[in-house]
């Protein structure tokens, strides 16, 4: 396997949080081009599952693999350089510059006693242009929204320039137009550069959209992942989300939206 551009992959991975199971036996490869969105209902362990992954927490049996090579026996600075993460919860609350905390992506690719140059800058201004921040790049960081201090860390991320992005529900606190500029940037990186990328999503319609590939989590440990084309089905979401699902084809493709049983008995659908 090329270090250049490994893949990820777990090999009968089994995850828990709190007693209960997140996964069984998951075997699956996230392979460069592809973009994957993982999906289930709150609390069914998205993030404990993406932190496996990462190599944050350890795993009950099984193994996850960069290349060839187990995430331990990667140097964490070669890691760093390979596999990046966007955490779920964003919170700046020290003082420094919003193009300060940009460049904290670069950390991984300086020598020990090596400083920003000039490229280092330009990749940083060029990242948070792409997030829609470049003109409060001298802004301190604790006086961003909520928003804003999210699409600066996804900022960070773009600058560590990793070949796998791991996402935990990278549209969060982000109105429409951001949504989708984040979404975009994600499958320019997969399916242009030939990266990889993982994102808990709660949104099913943007997985629809820009995801190649899904991973289904429905409980007590129990997964389906594949092309989302096939796996994106009404009849899977409702088991997923345990409540009715409506499918609509667009000509975008096939769209969904919760539906309800009224006193009839008809179902109806909740737009």
């Amino acid at each position: 396997m090329n270090d250049s551009r490994p893949d990820l992959a777990c090999q009968g991975l089994a995850a828990r949080i709190a007693g209960q199971d997140v996964v069984r036996g998951l075997d699956v490869r996230f392979g460069g081009g592809e973009f994957w969105g993982m999906l289930g209902a709150n609390g069914i362990g998205k993030t404990t599952l993406l932190r496996h992954l990462a190599g944050l927490s350890p795993s009950a049996t099984g193994h996850v693999l960069l290349g060839d090579r187990a995430l331990n026996d990667w140097p964490r600075r070669r890691l760093a350089r390979q596999l990046g993460m966007l955490q779920q919860h964003t919170a700046y609350v020290f003082d420094a510059s919003v193009l300060q905390v940009a460049l904290t992506g670069r950390h991984p690719h300086l020598g020990r006693w090596r400083r920003e140059g000039p490229e280092d800058l330009a990749g940083a201004r060029a990242a948070l242009e792409q997030v829609d921040l470049d003109r409060l790049e001298a802004r301190s960081v604790t006086s961003l929204s909520g928003g804003e201090a999210r699409r600066l860390a996804f900022a960070a991320l773009l600058v560590q320039a990793p070949q796998v992005m791991l996402l935990d529900e990278p549209t969060n606190h982000l109105d429409f137009r951001h949504q989708v500029r984040i979404m975009r940037t994600v499958g320019d990186h997969v399916y242009r550069d030939g990266r990889a990328a993982i994102a808990a999503l709660h949104d099913v319609n943007l997985a629809a959209t820009y995801c190649s590939h899904v991973l289904l989590l429905y409980g007590d440990g129990d997964w389906e992942a594949g092309s989302a084309s096939e796996l994106l089905t009404a009849e899977r979401l409702e088991r997923l989300y345990q409540c009715p699902v409506t499918s609509v084809d667009t000509a975008e493709g096939r769209r969904f939206h919760p539906s309800f049983v009224d006193d009839s008995g008809m179902s109806r659908s909740a737009s």
